[in-house]
């Protein structure tokens, strides 16, 4: 590692390398890692990445460009693959085996398909397609979510030159300078920008992952390549002072932003801008400008290894529990970093600087393509294989229970938990489970803002005179299998007015995947409670999630709407929330299940909440129905009950195992609806 300095004159201050630019790498790496293994809640290290990128590339096509009126695109490309390819081919593959060997086995087929996506640099538009949180703590992130970053950057290494020529060509024509290469690029920022702002408040997942919504930040740093030349003129001391500013600009606003920040939006211009500002100042090259903090040893051996870091330490975050078969930590965030950098260093080493340094790849270019290609499809390959490996499963299951009856009255859920850590379930019960979700009644989904009453949000006797309605979230959807055969045995009409994430009392709801407040879910709870008063039923079953941010006067103001309706009010209690995926934990753990039948107590959440809410319901002469006899005995909520798994996920219960709990609904129905 040595220590670089530049002396240059004033006159020739543009330098081939930037040493401040190889720190930035450095602080861009370092607060992208901190922030993902939880050291430090800080974000924007892509945002300057991206910047800091565009500037690099940028100055390279341009000056080609100006010397040349072309770009060489089989060199550009073979740098390109030189460079990304190989790391990003060796982690796509030895991800997918330790995924294979520790990840859950149902999961383990999705992965395969995010990392074909990956090699191929699309998975940015497959997470924005799933609606993906990239901030979700739930289990579900995938260990190829972070190339959705290195797919948007691609992307723009395959477009980038050829725009870039054709722009700069017409503005040689029509204005012999750069005039119209400056226009294009400030229409591509601000129109992305423009597009980030939107669609954050609109569709969030779309506008976090997509190459349109970010595309501005890698624009603003070729904006500032084309500008270097003027930049060089600049001021010493103001020079030095922009640089300084940006450095607290760009680490002060990234401090700022949280798991709840909108983003990108508006948010990330703080640390876009601030990369500017560095970027901008250091190419005047003044003495004592933030070069003076970023040029150093450790930065500059960061910045060496910085890709094989970014590429290697989300995997080895996402796998750490499974492999290690324990809750995680917070030692455990310094040891995935630590180890993590080891492999990025080692891949630096072995793999990376030999390929980039290799006379061969790098005196003709079509053998650079070529080994980036074959190395790209080798992981495409893989994975494509992988997905049609058979699942590795660890748990036993029993050929005698094929036939799962499900629930059979409160005995056989104290049967379950009797027999828990060796439970009776049929392989064909447990590879059906993740997608056993429900098959009857109609949910809509985040963005809808109306309910419409349509066709599968009929079920039960679809002919009967007698009406029901099922009002919720998804924890009243999960009870919609249940609901349909009760409505056949009882002869009444059921209709589902279920939103997703939306419970029916009124209060505020913030939503982590949207990042602001659920409006959506507003505008939709009136239009629903409208419409049941135009469908005047004869019961009204209230169903949700149990919120910990719940208020009284929320639920009180819902249910005295529902009372004025003059319908029969029926509260069924919420059903318990294990918090993991019950069936990925089932199909993990063969020897000690213990950890997929938790206790009661810590899995009927919010107990407070639950009260307050099934006081209001009686304050307003809602008849209680407790859901918990139906999941939990002697202190446990086992995970299989009559040879069902009870849930698909974390805390909805399998669509089997509802339509097993209509004998339960029955009676107190009957009563119900006699009265």
């Amino acid at each position: 590692m040595t220590h670089h300095r530049a002396t240059a004159p004033k006159a020739d201050r543009l330098r081939k390398y930037r040493p401040d630019l190889q720190g930035l790498r450095a602080v861009a790496i370092m607060m992208v890692v901190s922030m993902h293994v939880g050291v430090l809640d800080i974000h924007g290290g892509v945002d300057v990445s991206f910047v800091l990128s565009g500037f690099l590339i940028g100055s390279q096509l341009l000056a080609e460009i100006d010397k040349t009126g072309k770009v060489s695109l089989g060199r550009f490309w073979a740098r390109r693959m030189r460079r990304l390819a190989p790391g990003a081919a060796v982690t796509i593959i030895v991800t997918a085996v330790f995924a294979w060997i520790y990840a859950s086995p149902f999961r383990f087929r999705e992965y395969m398909s995010d990392g074909f996506s990956a090699s191929l640099s699309v998975i940015n538009w497959r997470l924005a397609e799933n609606g993906t949180d990239y901030f979700a703590n739930d289990g579900s992130q995938s260990p190829y979510q972070h190339f959705w970053s290195l797919g948007i950057e691609e992307q723009f290494y395959v477009v980038a030159p050829l725009a870039l020529v054709v722009v700069a060509w017409l503005s040689r024509i029509v204005f012999r300078n750069r005039a119209l290469v400056a226009v294009f690029l400030l229409a591509v920022v601000g129109g992305s920008l423009y597009l980030s702002v939107t669609q954050t408040a609109t569709n969030q997942p779309l506008a976090y992952f997509g190459t349109h919504t970010r595309i501005w930040e890698i624009a603003s740093g070729v904006l500032l390549a084309l500008g270097a030349p003027l930049l060089s003129r600049m001021n010493l001391g103001l020079a030095a002072f922009l640089s300084w500013a940006g450095l607290a600009v760009a680490v002060g606003t990234a401090l700022l932003i949280t798991e709840e920040t909108p983003l990108p939006g508006y948010a990330v211009g703080g640390p876009v801008l601030g990369a500017s500002m560095i970027i901008a100042g250091g190419c005047a090259a003044p003495r004592f400008g933030a070069e003076k903090l970023l040029d150093n040893p450790v930065f500059d051996f960061v910045g060496n290894v910085s890709y094989g870091w970014y590429l290697w330490h989300w995997p080895v975050l996402i796998l750490w529990p499974s492999i290690l078969e324990r809750e995680f930590t917070y030692s455990d965030r310094f040891r995935v970093a630590s180890f993590s950098f080891l492999l990025a260093v080692a891949m630096h080493y072995m793999m990376e600087r030999r390929l980039r340094e290799n006379t061969k790849l790098v005196s003709i270019p079509w053998r650079g393509i070529l080994t980036g290609v074959s190395l790209t499809a080798c992981a495409a390959v893989a994975t494509t294989l992988a997905l049609q490996a058979p699942l590795n499963l660890s748990f036993s299951t029993s050929a005698g229970s094929a036939s799962a009856a499900g629930f059979g009255g409160t005995d056989s859920v104290k049967q379950a938990v009797a027999s828990m850590n060796r439970p009776q379930i049929s392989e064909t019960s447990l590879l059906k489970a993740p997608h056993d979700r429900g098959d009857h009644g109609c949910i809509d989904q985040l963005l809808v803002t109306g309910y419409v009453l349509r066709d599968e949000c009929v079920i039960g006797d679809t002919r009967a005179t007698r009406t029901m309605v099922l009002l919720g979230d998804s924890h009243a959807y999960q009870w919609g299998n249940a609901f349909d055969a009760l409505g056949r045995e009882l002869h009444v009409k059921v209709i589902t007015v279920i939103k997703s994430g939306c419970t029916p009392e009124a209060y505020k709801i913030t939503r982590e995947d949207l990042g602001r407040e659920y409006t959506e879910c507003i505008a939709w709870r009136k239009s629903a409670l409208d419409k049941i008063g135009e469908i005047d039923p004869d019961v009204i079953v209230v169903a949700n999630r149990v919120q910990g941010t719940t208020t009284r006067e929320g639920a009180e103001k819902t249910f005295e709407t529902l009372k004025a309706t003059g319908a029969d009010l029926v509260y069924l209690t919420d059903t318990p929330y294990p918090g993991f995926s019950v069936p990925d934990c089932l199909a993990k753990h063969s020897d000690e299940l213990s950890y997929c039948n938790p206790k009661a107590e810590k899995v009927v959440d919010h107990p407070e909440f639950r009260l307050m809410e099934r006081e209001v319901a009686e304050g307003y002469g809602a008849e209680v129905i407790d859901s918990i006899p139906a999941f939990c005995a002697g202190g446990y909520c086992p995970a299989v009950i009559g040879g069902n798994v009870v849930y698909w996920d974390y805390s909805h219960m399998t669509g089997s195992y509802s339509r097993s709990l209509a004998p339960y609904l029955r009676p107190k129905f009957e009563k119900i609806l006699a009265g």
